[in-house]
């Protein structure tokens, strides 16, 4: 080895050794005559003294040092002088009087500085990578991402579960997203797929008999771009026979909350996860992913505001559409343009307008538009319904209740950022069931799976699935963190003819079905055992964990927002050769009109 000891392992108990580091430079200080040199490796930072005084030799090759210069440094462990300790550094209390300095390799100048987080713009992080990732903050955050995943394997281990790798070339079927195609060479005119999940894999594995499957996964979709998701992530599959809903749920949240305790850089709220209906999330926040680390809800005060001389509410309550509000405390002062910003975000949800109030902070006289169409007990029950204050500001939406839960939502959550509540650094998690398992009626009369077609009806529903399939509740299950879903989950449909019947809802033929799925559909009639399980998000949790605004801060070699790969300039062109050999030919995208 070329070094005998890590530069952040050096403590008091090491004075008086001699020790050989290796490492980067993180920074240098010329004192004229004597040299400071801050040396990085993984483990951390030492402190080398390089004095002409000591070691002539190892001076003159101080002196040509610069920043990310690479070190082999041979010294003396020594306290450091009273008084100038780092209590800053877990290497604080000590430093290494250098008698050799070796330069390993030379450094450009980096294009940003390494040995601080500064705001470097993302393109250039990215382009130069390699050199983000030796920053405190990357390593941090990759070397939590191991632990995590150190944490779920021995975890799972101590469960009896297994680890199985499944193929990343599959077959090619209808799971949601895009998939990326793969063209055979040997096999003209044919092509493999790259596995959006393990689903169908992981379900097959249930049939032949393993019981408990997990896979740290690599997953690929081809998605419309979005700003923080990428063409491929990282997630925990998983599987269990013999299993109901409760027995997954309560699995993994001990899962999460082991994980949490052991490796998080941000605490959690609660070691018991609240379990939240999808209807009751939509009541209560507007959304089947919420935020519980604020309040904000959404109240209904349909049964005031029907009775009401503003018409809008009247007409809407006449219609069976709700009327709902939510409380922003002390925004009551929001002038025009706030609440102008505020209706722009509303109307961007789906509402045609905003109706909003707000209570005088002194006074505590209601204000607004829509107040003259209100009597006094009204508008007192108004202001007790939803709790309000003087000084808080009501918003109300009114229409069919898909919108009112978009509009409000939107809304929650943008005060949710005005006001930072969104920046308490916790963990709020929580479970959402019983979700539909169509999400909407098709134009052609088929549906549209909430989840996939492979998630199973709550068996008291199965009847419906022949009189009123959008009444039909599913064995679904989301476990949600601070506003983002982090993992998804179902108890699988087991038996061949109830797949059969939900995939002709969603408007496959039997022909199709056979055809894309034949392999599922044969399988199950070999002894099927009912089963069901989950797939939590390695990148979103491990974000969350290390309190990263996005996942890209947590993976190695990340891609833009565009899927590209600034630094090995990716996606590019192939040589004609290799097409050639594949037997595709390239066509000239469409030319833009204007």
């Amino acid at each position: 080895m070329l070094k005998s000891h890590s530069c952040g392992e050096l403590r008091l108990e090491h004075v008086g050794q001699t020790v050989t580091l290796a490492g980067w430079v993180n920074r240098r200080r010329d004192m004229g005559g004597v040299i400071f040199v801050d040396l990085r490796d993984r483990d951390g930072k030492a402190q080398v003294v390089i004095d002409a005084g000591r070691s002539a030799d190892a001076f003159a090759v101080a002196e040509q040092v610069r920043s990310e210069y690479v070190l082999q440094v041979v010294g003396q462990v020594a306290a450091r002088p009273e008084g100038l300790q780092n209590p800053n550094l877990p290497t604080g209390d000590v430093e290494v009087l250098a008698t050799a300095v070796t330069i390993l390799n030379p450094a450009k100048t980096p294009p940003f500085l390494i040995d601080r987080d500064d705001n470097v713009d993302e393109t250039l992080r990215l382009k130069y990578r390699y050199l983000d990732l030796r920053r405190e903050r990357l390593q941090r955050n990759i070397v939590l991402r191991y632990r995590a995943v150190k944490f779920i394997r021995d975890f799972l281990d101590q469960h009896d579960f297994i680890e199985v790798e499944t193929p990343i070339l599959f077959k090619s079927t209808p799971e949601g997203a895009r998939d990326y195609l793969v063209p055979s060479r040997v096999h003209p005119g044919k092509f493999y797929a790259l596995p959006q999940s393990p689903q169908q894999l992981k379900q097959l594995l249930m049939v032949a008999g393993y019981e408990r499957y997990f896979q740290i996964a690599r997953c690929f979709r081809d998605e419309d771009l979005r700003a923080d998701r990428q063409p491929e992530f990282t997630q925990l599959d998983m599987e269990m026979s013999f299993v109901e809903r409760d027995d997954i749920l309560d699995l993994i949240e001990a899962l999460m909350v082991g994980m949490v305790q052991h490796v998080s850089l941000v605490p959690l709220t609660t070691d018991k996860f609240p379990r939240l209906s999808y209807r009751e999330a939509m009541e209560r926040f507007g959304t089947d992913r919420p935020d519980l680390r604020y309040g904000l809800e959404l109240v209904d005060i349909s049964d005031i505001a029907g009775k009401s001389a503003f018409r809008v509410f009247a007409e809407n309550v006449a219609a069976g559409n709700p009327v709902k509000g939510i409380c922003v405390p002390g925004c009551g002062h929001y002038s025009r343009k706030e609440i102008g910003e505020l209706e722009e975000i509303a109307k961007s949800a789906g509402a045609k307008g905003l109706a909003t109030m707000a209570l005088d902070p002194d006074s505590g006289e209601m204000k607004g538009f829509i107040t003259k169409f209100f009597t006094v007990e009204q508008l007192v029950a108004l202001t007790a319904r939803l709790g309000a204050e003087p000084g808080d500001l009501l918003l109300f939406a009114s229409d069919e209740a898909r919108i009112v839960y978009a509009v409000l939502g939107a809304l929650r959550d943008e005060m949710g950022y005005r006001l930072e509540l969104k920046n308490k650094k916790e963990l709020s998690f929580c479970w959402v069931i019983d979700f539909p398992l169509f999400e909407e009626t098709l134009e052609d009369g088929h549906y549209a799976p909430s989840h996939h077609m492979f998630t199973a009806p709550k068996r008291e529903h199965i009847p419906l699935l022949d009189t009123n399939p959008g009444a039909v509740l599913s064995e679904q299950y989301d476990l949600v963190c601070n506003g983002f879903e982090v993992a998804g989950g179902s108890i699988r449909i087991h038996e061949r003819p109830l797949q059969r019947k939900i995939m002709e809802l969603i408007g496959f033929s039997w022909q199709e079905a056979e055809d894309q799925f034949g392999h599922m559909l044969e399988a199950f009639e070999y002894g099927a055992p009912p089963h069901g399980g989950i797939a939590p998000g390695i990148d979103r949790i491990v974000a969350l964990m290390a309190g990263e605004p996005n996942i890209r801060e947590v993976m190695a070699f990340p891609k833009t927002a565009q899927a590209t790969d600034l630094m090995s300039d990716t996606p590019s062109f192939v040589a004609q050769k290799q097409l050639d050999e594949l037997q595709l030919a390239l066509k000239a995208p469409a030319k833009k009109n204007g």
